[in-house]
């Protein structure tokens, strides 16, 4: 990967947190920048597609997952850097390929124009393209940037599980046939844990990943937390879909309703569904307790993701 900025320093980690998400934040944007090829490199719109989905928005809630895991493991930034880029370019692709009018349909993503409005669909179908395989080269540098070479296999194999058909775009298909369809609890979970949670877990395992190996017990307790913090995400992004407007998510507010989707609101209610994201933010605080301060940033960032109102 090109040059970095320089490292995030152990002083800056112990700021406070708004912070800390500021210095990561500024950090990954400058990785991405130099991780993506030019604008003005042939083929030059297809380029400058790429950094418009990409670079100057989004809450970087992945990347921030990545740079908190890796507080546990002791990890070298320049690894973080690299695994950072490449859960975010995993998921630029993914808000590409749903707003296309094929999937949801949509013209709205952070607050402008989605791609296929402002490039043409097969401008857009072809950004998503890139950036998945510009995510998977961007991991790979890791183990050149203190990452081992078995983390770094692995790490890569982790990554394509998450985003593949045992996750991610798996968990997309299964929303695309649910429309007009009544789920349950349970299924509604498991279509969220593989769309939405497992990107958000594998952010997590690969920050970790980046540094020591950790033991069988902590991994486990890792995996936990990241499941309860990856589904309660997605709880609170119901929640919102109903309770903010379009200028407040950057995003066409009241998509699910109007396409007869199935959300946590519409099958348990609005409180329950608040209730609901609550007992997942706490069973994800209880899973990093024994972290003690170096799980500091994760629980942060599960406080965030319950409360926030965009």
């Amino acid at each position: 990967m090109a040059a970095r900025r320089p490292a995030l320093s152990r002083v800056e980690s112990r700021l406070d947190f708004a912070d800390w998400m500021a210095a990561c934040a500024g950090r990954v944007e400058a990785a991405l920048d130099a991780t993506l090829p030019a604008s003005g490199a042939h083929p030059v719109r297809l380029h400058e597609a790429m950094r418009y989905a990409v670079l100057g928005g989004g809450k970087r809630v992945r990347p921030l997952l990545v740079y908190a895991a890796g507080e546990l493991s002791g990890a070298a930034f320049g690894a973080l850097d690299c695994a950072a880029c490449s859960v975010e370019l995993i998921h630029a692709y993914s808000l590409v390929h749903d707003d296309m009018p094929c999937m949801d349909d949509d013209v709205l993503r952070r607050g402008k124009p989605t791609v296929h409005v402002a490039y043409g669909e097969a401008t857009a179908m072809l950004v998503g393209d890139a950036l998945q395989a510009l995510a998977f080269e961007a991991l790979g540098a890791a183990v050149t940037h203190g990452a081992g070479p078995a983390a770094g296999v692995a790490m890569i194999v982790d990554l394509a599980r998450a985003a593949g058909s045992l996750g991610m775009a798996g968990g997309q298909a299964i929303d695309l046939d649910s429309v007009g369809v009544s789920l349950n609890q349970s299924q509604l979970e498991d279509m969220h844990r593989r769309k939405t949670g497992a990107l958000l877990a594998a952010a997590v395992r690969l920050g970790a990943a980046c540094g020591r190996k950790l033991s069988a017990p902590e991994q486990a307790e890792l995996e936990r937390f990241a499941q309860a913090m990856g589904l309660a995400f997605q709880v609170v992004d119901d929640i919102l879909d109903v309770e903010a407007d379009s200028a407040t998510l950057g995003k066409t507010a009241g998509k699910d309703s109007e396409h007869n989707k199935p959300t946590y609101v519409s099958v348990m209610g609005l409180e329950p569904a608040r209730q609901f994201a609550q007992s997942l933010r706490e069973e994800a605080r209880s899973a990093l307790a024994s972290f003690g301060p170096t799980a500091r940033r994760l629980g942060d960032i599960t406080d965030l993701i319950v409360q926030r109102s965009s």
